[in-house]
Parts: C-alpha cells; structure tokens; sequence
C-alpha cells in the first residue's frame, strides 16, 4: 500500500506514548498498534479526528501518500476512472 502511517514519529515529537494515546481518544492498544505498524487496511474519520485533536496536529501530519512508482499512479488512476460514481 502507498500510504504511510507516521503515527509513531508524531507520538515521539509530543513526547507522549500510545497507552497515553489510547486513554485519550479512546481507542484500544491494540487497534492503534495496528494503525501505528502501517498494517491497517482503513482508518474511521472520528478516530483520525480524536487523534488529530489529541495530538494538535493535521491528517497530513499523520498519513503520507508515497506510490510506488509513477505506473502504480497512472494505472490507481485508470482504475478510478473506470469505476461509475453511482451505481443504478
């Protein structure tokens, strides 16, 4: 996946831990382990905003789009192109 998760550098820059964080927002240990380690496949957007403001920082601080390579842009690009917005 071309998303990167810097969850952990953000918690190093606050000086603060993941059991802090957890408390906080409310979420388990270990579901922000999984999100922390890269390997959750989705994040809610009322997690991302608790952790947002837990954290006063901004989505982008957290998560970064890296691709691959140019041919995964264009061919992630053709695939959305082809999928219809609604379906009848």
């Amino acid at each position: 996946m071309s998303i990167i998760v810097k969850l952990d550098d953000m918690l190093h820059e606050r000086r603060m831990t993941l059991t802090e964080l957890s408390e906080r927002i409310g979420i388990t240990l270990a579901n922000l382990s999984v999100l922390k380690t890269g390997k959750a496949r989705a994040i809610r957007f009322s997690t991302l905003d608790a952790t947002c403001a837990a954290l006063h920082c901004q989505p982008g601080d957290l998560l970064e789009f890296a691709p691959a390579s140019l041919a995964d842009v264009d061919k992630a690009a053709l695939d959305h192109e082809a999928e219809p917005l609604c379906k009848p």
